[in-house]
């Protein structure tokens, strides 16, 4: 009979450790979630801004290669 109520003990103890790291665990892919998109914020009008520059270049080379023919 003892042993029966060590069992149980010992499950709820380890459904308890389950709980508290699963719980830690959901609170950090938040917090991940909310770091990453306040990164992604920042770094969206660099992103823009590069794209547009390349573009340019890249309209400006397919230009010189039009004139050089």
């Amino acid at each position: 009979m003892l042993l029966l109520i060590v069992w149980i003990a010992v499950g709820v103890v380890v459904l308890l450790a389950l709980g508290i790291i699963g719980y830690g665990l959901l609170g950090a892919a938040g917090r991940l979630r909310r770091e990453l998109a306040g990164a992604e914020q920042d770094v969206r009008p660099l992103l823009d801004q590069l794209q547009t520059t390349s573009a340019e270049v890249e309209r400006r080379a397919r230009q010189r290669a039009d004139d050089d023919r």
